[in-house]
């Protein structure tokens, strides 16, 4: 089988390599000439672990390759996956151009039966407007089916999560599209991969439910966090006695300075805007958003309580991307934090292990390190912004004698507080 993907994004970029994986015949689309021709020298355009050695095993053997040329692409491809950018408008609302300027040029391009997937994350109704818009822009009229086919890629972990899934979510009420959609999948049916059939507008609407859901457990954990600092106990012993309870799970109750990302934000925000736009409630999800906004905006006054007046001060920080093992800036709380601790007079000085090429695109005025220990010379606090693992075993009695006052904020909880207090740092966490 050959498949169009169009797009080379994260979620483009992810898909098409893995099913190149599969042995499926992979043709990789983007208007974006310089990306097509660094994917075409092995240079990944993001940092995914694992990602270039698929890409560069499944080039070499000839089942994925990467162009600028649509038409070619959709000629010869059975399925095309639309994976291009849907970013927020600013009343929150999924910004659909790049996704219907694809559709109107596969249109053109359709030389017989295809089925057109939607990967990218589209607010519901979008299946059956794009079914519209291609009916309207076909130069040859064929039949086509329609399926909405959404991502469950976790950033850090996109490989295992395409090879071996939760589940596979496929919407559509064309049969033969669902039938083609199966024997793609088909190598997951080996793993017992559990697939989900229904209607194009529930598998839209789940991939922003499953976000909301999850993005909600990180609400409400960080804001039970908040209580456990105005009570005095420890939110990690909270979350791990609620979490043993199968019914809520241990996943997504770490405390922290609020979640970010490409996903979570921008998701919460389109499913309020999908609600708005049915004439239903979003409560639960507008709150979401809301505790989140406040959890960003509670960890600086953090950092001040520890050092007093920010200007003048040295702040060092580790991480800066919204997760580890990725370089994504995008929505990341390093960036609000930062400029607030600027627009406070403070220096700050940070060190990510791969995101400051990312960083220095957003965050042009502050210091750069080479590595931890640099990053922390003279500082007047330490701030852990991401929870890389090669932070969670540092050396700290050499950090404190680096730094000018031994202080830490610890965002993400990293290390026992009893422990940093037993080495002479004065130390606050989050809930702890």
């Amino acid at each position: 089988m050959h498949i169009a993907v169009i797009g080379t994004g994260y979620v483009g970029l992810v898909t098409g390599a893995c099913f190149a994986e599969f042995g499926v015949n992979v043709t990789c689309v983007d208007v974006n000439a310089e990306k097509i021709a660094r994917l075409n020298d092995g240079v990944m355009p993001i940092y995914e672990p694992g990602l270039d050695q698929i890409v560069l095993k499944n080039a070499q053997a000839g089942r994925l390759r990467f162009t600028t040329e649509l038409r070619e692409a959709v000629e010869q491809s059975l399925v095309i996956f639309l994976a291009v950018g849907t970013p927020p408008r600013e009343d929150g609302s999924a910004d659909m151009q790049y996704v219907e300027e694809a559709a109107r040029t596969v249109a053109k391009h359709m030389n017989g039966y295809k089925v057109i997937v939607t990967k990218s994350t589209v607010p519901v109704g979008t299946g059956e407007h794009l079914r519209r818009t291609i009916r309207e822009h076909q130069v040859r009229h064929t039949n086509f089916g329609i399926v909405s086919n959404p991502e469950f890629l976790r950033e850090g972990a996109a490989i295992d999560d395409f090879m071996r899934p939760d589940r596979v979510v496929i919407g559509s009420r064309d049969e033969e599209a669902i039938a083609i959609m199966r024997d793609l999948y088909r190598p997951l049916y080996l793993i017992e991969t559990p697939f989900v059939v229904t209607s194009v507008e529930a598998a839209e609407l789940t991939k922003y439910a499953a976000n909301a859901f999850l993005a909600t457990k990180i609400s409400f954990i960080n804001e039970i966090a908040q209580l456990c600092d105005k009570i005095g106990c420890d939110v990690h012993d909270v979350a791990r006695a609620i979490g043993m309870d199968n019914r809520i799970g241990r996943k997504f109750l770490h405390p922290g300075p609020g979640f970010g990302g490409s996903c979570f934000p921008k998701d919460t925000q389109a499913l309020a805007s999908v609600a708005k736009a049915f004439d239903a409630d979003s409560l639960i999800v507008d709150a979401v958003i809301e505790v989140n906004r406040r959890q960003r905006a509670a960890m600086v006054p953090k950092i001040e309580r520890l050092v007093g007046d920010l200007s003048g001060k040295t702040v060092a920080m580790l991480g800066l991307s919204f997760k580890p093992e990725t370089d994504d800036m995008r929505e990341a709380p390093s960036v609000d934090i930062i400029k607030e601790l600027l627009a406070k007079g403070a220096i700050v000085r940070a060190y990510d292990p791969v995101a400051i090429p990312q960083s220095q695109l957003v965050l042009p005025d502050i210091e750069y390190a080479k590595d931890e220990y640099a990053a922390v010379e003279k500082a007047d606090v330490l701030v852990f912004m991401t929870e890389w693992n090669q932070f969670r075993a540092l050396n700290m009695e050499r950090i404190r004698g680096l730094m000018r006052t031994p202080k830490i904020a610890d965002l993400r909880n990293i290390y026992e507080p009893s422990a940093m207090r037993e080495l002479g740092f004065e130390y606050v966490g989050v809930g702890r």
